[in-house]
């Protein structure tokens, strides 16, 4: 019990910031809690934490650490309310990351779906179009175009995908509908901007062959939805993931140009680690997910 006392008293100090505001919570003085990181550093045998005068900022086994507590602890309210419940209940938290259009315009849908079916289970849900750290960035799932770089993750593929460049109708027939990868050099183009740079290197194929076009982006976001409502206002091309705009060229709303370049496949894929114990909630809404997404009812 001092283990899991001391890795609740850990979880407040990282959330809060301070030894002293979760040694309040915890009935403790500013020295007994600090006694108490220490002592589980020293059994851990590594730092948790950089001090400083200023802030109190998790190192980055800190990071690690936080995300597998809060997991140890998750797990133990589930069983406590399993055993006093006599059954085993669907609830309890499942944080997922997802590209920013594709959790708005898709992905929101199907949670709502599974709400309805499981009302105990609660989201946290962030929006990005940067690679998630599943472990880093205490994540349980991740929705991610093309393959994971980290070979620990399963990766289960719920739709396949290729990126397309597209644009609004409008937007083609001022500019001509351009012939080759090279074309669009000249062209306004919108470039979405990752944690890894922007992304104004286009992939396309041409003889079998793999290449890019670098395009000069006339505006950016770090948001995906953003380039989207771009292309769609006509302020360019964009290069998309065509899920992700499969409504718009249903509608006209976008077209796309040089498909036959534009080629190279990169499936939607559902991520989670490999060697983690899944609680209920966990298993129920991947194997929804996959059902959603392979029946086409999202």
């Amino acid at each position: 019990m001092d283990r899991l006392n001391d890795m609740r008293l850990f979880l407040d100090a990282a959330s809060l910031g301070s030894f002293s505001a979760a040694g309040r919570k915890h009935g403790l003085s500013p020295a007994a809690s600090s006694a108490c990181i220490q002592r589980l550093e020293a059994t851990l045998k590594i730092r948790l934490f950089e001090r400083t005068t200023r802030q109190l900022r998790l190192t980055d086994e800190g990071q690690i650490y936080r995300a597998y507590s809060q997991q140890v602890l998750d797990l133990l309210i589930e069983a406590e309310h399993a055993l006093q419940a006599g059954r085993t209940e669907v609830q309890g938290v499942v944080r997922i990351s997802a590209p920013s259009d594709l959790g708005r315009n898709v992905l929101l849908t199907a949670l709502d779906a599974f709400s309805a079916q499981y009302p105990e289970v609660r989201f946290v849900l962030s929006l990005t179009d940067s690679t998630a750290n599943l472990v880093g960035d205490d994540i349980d799932l991740a929705v991610r175009y093309g393959q994971p770089a980290d070979s620990s993750m399963v990766a289960r593929q719920l739709l396949p995908s290729q990126r397309v460049v597209c644009a609004s109708p409008d937007r083609v027939a001022q500019t001509g509908v351009p012939k080759t990868p090279a074309d669009l050099q000249g062209l306004p183009a919108l470039v979405l901007v990752t944690g890894a740079g922007p992304m104004n290197e286009w992939r396309y194929r041409e003889n079998g062959q793999s290449a890019s076009v670098r395009v000069e982006g006339v505006r950016h976001s770090n948001d995906g939805e953003v380039i989207r409502k771009w292309a769609l206002q006509g302020y360019g091309y964009a290069w998309k993931s065509r899920p992700d705009i499969t409504a718009d060229l249903a509608a006209g709303r976008l077209v796309t140009v040089l498909d036959e370049y534009f080629t190279d496949q990169a499936p939607l894929n559902l991520l989670y680690h490999a060697n983690r114990l899944q609680p209920l909630r966990l298993k129920l809404l991947i194997e929804f997910l996959m059902a959603q997404f392979a029946g086409h009812t999202i």
